[in-house]
């Protein structure tokens, strides 16, 4: 069709009480923006916004009043806690990835940067389970594979941000002397604990940014197990390492500790504060500590007392993960679909919406998508 100039540099339509027609598509649509079509208007059916070709490409026409708000989405996202293992060290808390309000990541890493996400995206989560502890029935069984398992990964991601995800932390070590000096399975986002019998072993390395490394064990009696790695401080011989605090629901909250060790005594070695679980004492069974749902706490190491026929009492599983999600309360909760196993929660602090992902069970990871 030929374009018709108008003359004059104004038009006057204002007895005219319908409207002016104009160009509209969707943004992938939009025809090219350069010098030849500068001060072209369409309206972007995508956006439903009226648009403008400007020097610096296409910009919106805002209506008067408040300006547009953002979807600035602040995110804590912790991975499934390491299993403790049978005997006798800790697990290893989940990896810890905060961007709220300038507070630390694990291994005190800095803050990072909120998403920028978008109405009308998919966006896929996964909220790691915890470790396992591995039971079995008697000295006589048990091997230098009967450590706890690692943590589950959580993780959010999609077509418009860079894949968020946290590691699972590390399962605690099983005593066999000398064994397991570079045995990943004690790496995770922070690392589980490790023996000290016999030499040249090294603890279970964290997630450079999630977590610390887990501890090494007593090398001297009365033997106790090293405490798994926590997102704020690395396990040792006196327990887990701690967790980090969180105010990203409006009350802080401490998460991520380091699963404590068993001992070959009457006591037992804390779990870190972050739900981390306290390691088990010979004398208590099935285990001493229990590490707290939704915070990615490692799990308690077990024990023995060697004269016993069957004096294993082994140690406890990691805990589940969490999501948080933090962002303006102009923007509704997200539309969830294809949910498995997954815990909501929707609350308001202050003029932000917070949304929290967990577990139902804590067995099974929990997945979704979800669509702002």
């Amino acid at each position: 069709m030929a374009l018709t100039k108008v003359s004059t540099g104004v038009v006057d339509m204002s007895q005219d009480t319908g409207g002016l027609a104009i160009a509209k598509g969707t943004t992938a649509q939009q025809p090219t923006c350069d010098a030849s079509t500068l001060g072209s208007i369409r309206e972007n059916t995508t956006e439903n916004k009226v648009e403008v070709c400007t020097s610096t490409g296409w910009q919106f026409l805002e209506e008067a009043g408040p300006s547009f708000t953002p979807l600035t989405v602040s995110y804590l996202i912790i991975a499934g806690g390491g299993g403790g293992a049978v005997m006798i060290g800790g697990g290893g808390a989940g990896g810890y990835r905060n961007s709220y309000n300038n507070e630390i990541s694990g291994g005190n890493s800095p803050s990072e940067t909120p998403l920028t996400m978008s109405q009308g995206t998919a966006y896929t989560l996964q909220v790691g389970k915890g470790g396992t502890a591995i039971q079995i029935t008697g000295i006589a069984d048990a091997s230098t594979d009967a450590m706890g398992t690692k943590g589950s990964n959580s993780a959010l991601s999609g077509g418009d941000i860079a894949t968020i995800e946290s590691i699972g932390g590390g399962g605690g070590a099983y005593y066999t002397p000398g064994y397991g000096t570079t045995n990943t399975k004690y790496y995770g986002g922070s690392g589980g604990s490790m023996i000290n019998f016999g030499g040249g072993e090294y603890a279970g390395q964290g997630t450079a940014g999630q977590g610390f490394n887990g501890g090494l064990s007593a090398a001297s009696m009365p033997y106790y197990g090293g405490g798994g790695g926590g997102a704020g401080g690395a396990g040792s011989s006196s327990g887990g390492g701690v967790g980090l605090e969180s105010s990203i629901t409006g009350t802080p909250i401490f998460r991520g500790g380091g699963g404590g060790g068993g001992s070959y005594s009457y006591e037992f070695l804390p779990g870190g504060n972050g739900g981390g679980a306290d390691g088990t004492k010979y004398n208590i069974f099935p285990y001493q500590g229990v590490a707290t749902p939704g915070t990615g706490g490692g799990g308690g190491g077990g024990t023995a007392a060697a004269s016993q026929t069957n004096g294993i009492k082994w140690g406890s599983n990691g805990a589940s993960g969490i999501i948080i999600l933090r962002f303006p309360a102009s923007y509704n909760a997200p539309i969830i679909t294809n949910s498995s196993n997954l815990s909501v929660t929707n609350s308001i602090d202050g003029q932000d919406r917070i949304m929290t992902y967990s577990c139902l069970q804590e067995t099974s990871n929990a997945t979704a998508t979800i669509t702002f």
